[in-house]
């Protein structure tokens, strides 16, 4: 596994995250082995968020860390606020909470990495701006940044916050490459053209923020995986014969095409397969040629004008 610097200055971080959102239901062997075989395999940036299984997914991470008091060293903490039942609340009241509640699920002192999970509409920027000082000053959060936030929605909260933004988690994945696609069709009348993120692309490659892909195996919004399913045949296709160039598998490869951007982006992954683990973890040592990225790119549909 490849390391890159991102917002924690002198800690380096997986070039793939993982995301904790499936770990709810696991015993604690299981916790265990997967925390202990994931950081073995050179992951360390595990992805959390307070409404991730009502709260049981930090708990069930940080039972693992009482435990084994020594494996919080090894390893960085994000975890996300902001999402309530029917609404998004990002006054300052629910963060300091939503933090303080996360810690005591969590076992452990401070969150290395606070995110914004979605934008509320209602936000005052000011408020946030005070929760983030109140949580920066008293060692309960390190670093900022947010999720599924648009160019112009990070410079509102610029204007007010302090603390540099430096992670920006959106939806990405070979078939799902919206941010990408717009950049190769400006000015062209078509769909691949249309811009639906405010370039937001461009907008953190300018300011050093770091994207993390979620839902990197993903395709649409909650619709399932794209890889071996029959309605991205010509997608698969090629996929499958640059895993066996390249000589990983199909799901090392997609994130492969991901790690190739030239940005240094970081994937976040879900799965809790440790085979899935390995085969990723293995697509960090993989560099596509851009003729083999772009005929990738070409298969699931994008056009270059």
């Amino acid at each position: 596994m490849k390391y890159i610097k991102t917002v924690l200055k002198h800690t380096p971080v997986s070039q793939v995250a993982l995301g904790c959102m499936r770990i709810g239901s696991m015993t604690e062997h299981q916790i265990d082995m997967y925390i202990n075989t994931a950081l073995e395999l050179g992951y360390n940036y595990f992805d959390h968020a307070d409404i991730y299984g009502g709260g049981k997914c930090e708990e069930v991470f940080g039972g693992a860390l009482k435990r084994d008091p020594s494996l919080r060293d090894k390893m960085v903490i994000q975890t996300k606020c902001g999402i309530k039942k029917g609404m998004y609340d990002f006054s300052k009241e629910h963060i300091v909470s939503s933090v303080d509640q996360s810690l005591k699920r969590l076992s452990c002192e401070k969150i290395d990495v606070l995110l914004l999970h979605r934008p509320d509409l209602l936000m005052d920027p000011a408020e946030v701006a005070e929760a983030f000082d109140e949580l920066e000053q008293s060692g309960k959060v390190v670093a900022f940044g947010v999720s599924n936030h648009s160019p112009m929605q990070i410079e509102l909260l610029k204007k007010y916050v302090k603390q540099d933004l430096k992670i920006n988690q959106l939806q990405l994945s070979v078939v799902n490459a919206g941010m990408i696609s717009s950049g190769a069709n400006v000015n062209i009348d078509n769909t691949d053209g249309v811009n639906r993120d405010g370039y937001v692309r461009d907008y953190c490659r300018i300011k050093d923020i770091t994207i993390q892909p979620w839902s990197p195996l993903q395709h649409g919004f909650i619709e399932g995986p794209f890889l071996n399913n029959p309605i991205f045949d010509k997608t698969n296709k090629i996929i499958t014969e640059m895993a066996e160039k390249y000589d990983v598998t199909d799901t090392g490869m997609a994130i492969a095409w991901l790690l190739r951007l030239p940005e240094k982006m970081q994937p976040v992954v879900g799965s809790t397969n440790i085979d899935r683990l390995k085969q990723i973890a293995k697509a960090s040592d993989i560099e596509l040629s851009a003729e083999d990225w772009y005929k990738i790119y070409l298969a699931a549909g994008y056009k270059l004008p």
